[in-house]
């Protein structure tokens, strides 16, 4: 262990989280936590995290076969999906992500699930004719639908799930009651248990990065925000570490980051902005040597990648970025350099290969998924 280096740990990094592609299903339970974006530049963030880890994946499938998987979409560290025994461990959750409902408003959400219940599922678009809510003050300072906000806030507190979306539109049931937490060792656990998740996901995590990543949580678990310090207490104690160039370095205990099975790929990638490899920016400027930033909210004059730049990686290097669009049915792809763009044949050929790939993805989507 005391001989593994940046290169070594950067090339576990690689193999750990782009592993051979599988089914969905499987795909899903190795990765853990897929963060979830609205962006489609040319597709959304979560689609393009698992094209590259499922076989003949299509842009839309996980949408489509989200209601029979084991699957929750949910807050974690960010919004997401991530598996049903990882979201009963957060709930039920009582935070101050929203703001305490007032007597009215708690009118409001007994009626409204009681309809619900009724129902068996709801579409939005049912409530506001039902309940009529109008308009309040989203946290960007201007106006959002008030039945959108109430369901997302009963979706956050454990009284509804996501069932499916139609055309992208959340569609909602009443989740099933989950037991809390019935003592201090139990509510511990599964902290630590929601914090190896973390590590599952994004390791091997930089010292800096670790508190940063643990401290997330109190988007999950707000109820347990003051008890998150102890547990990176502990997370520390248990995981694998190693001091690499005056960084500590912490792992999965079980893992070996200077296993000879990880060896360096040819393909050339167009990665998501939260992808697993790209997600840590203090990680991916340690490992590759320049910042990446996402600048999709950045005013257009200020932007230096671009728009919804993808970091481009090559073998065990990010040697540039991509922006890709879809016009008149067909990809496009404008890409910059942290150099020079690489001379060797192998490079273009795979980039080629890379950009087919990317072309049906967002193609027809008749493909079936692995068995």
């Amino acid at each position: 262990m005391s001989s593994v280096g940046l290169g070594q740990l950067r090339r576990y990094a690689i193999s750990r989280t782009l592993f051979a592609p599988t089914t969905l299903a499987r795909a899903l339970h190795q990765l853990g936590f897929v963060q979830a974006d609205p962006i489609r530049a040319p597709a959304r963030a979560q689609d393009l995290v698992l094209r590259q880890r499922v076989k003949n994946y299509r842009a839309g499938h996980l949408e489509r076969r989200y209601p029979e998987l084991d699957l929750e979409e949910e807050f974690f560290i960010n919004y997401g999906f991530l598996s049903r025994e990882a979201c009963a461990l957060m709930q039920p959750r009582i935070g101050q992500r929203h703001r305490a409902w007032d007597e009215a408003e708690r009118k409001t959400v007994a009626q409204l699930l009681r309809f619900v219940r009724q129902r068996g599922t709801v579409h939005p678009r049912e409530v506001e004719a039902q309940f009529a809510l109008g308009k309040v003050r989203n946290y960007w300072g201007g106006s959002s639908s008030a039945t959108t906000h109430l369901l997302d806030n009963m979706h956050y507190h454990g009284l509804l799930r996501i069932v499916r979306r139609d055309r992208g539109v959340r569609v909602y049931a009443e989740r099933p009651k989950l037991a809390p937490a019935k003592s201090a060792r139990e509510r511990g656990a599964r902290i630590d248990a929601l914090v190896d998740l973390l590590l599952q996901t994004y390791a091997p995590i930089p010292g800096p990065s670790l508190g940063q990543v643990v401290s997330r949580l109190r988007f999950g678990v707000p109820q347990w925000r003051e008890e998150l310090k102890p547990a990176l207490v502990r997370a520390k104690q248990r995981l694998a570490q190693l001091r690499v160039d005056g960084i500590d370095w912490y792992w999965p205990a079980e893992e070996r980051p200077g296993s000879p099975r990880h060896v360096r790929d040819e393909r050339v990638r167009l990665l998501a902005p939260f992808d697993p490899l790209v997600w840590d920016r203090r990680r991916f400027e340690l490992f590759w040597g320049w910042q990446y930033r996402f600048e999709a909210y950045t005013p257009p004059s200020k932007r230096k990648l671009g728009y919804y730049a993808l970091p481009l990686l090559w073998r065990d290097e990010v040697v540039g970025w991509g922006n890709l669009s879809v016009r008149d049915g067909r990809l496009t792809s404008e890409l910059g350099f942290v150099t020079e763009r690489p001379r060797e044949p192998a490079f273009a050929r795979e980039l080629e290969a890379e950009l087919a790939h990317i072309q049906a993805f967002l193609g027809s989507d008749s493909a079936p998924d692995a068995a």
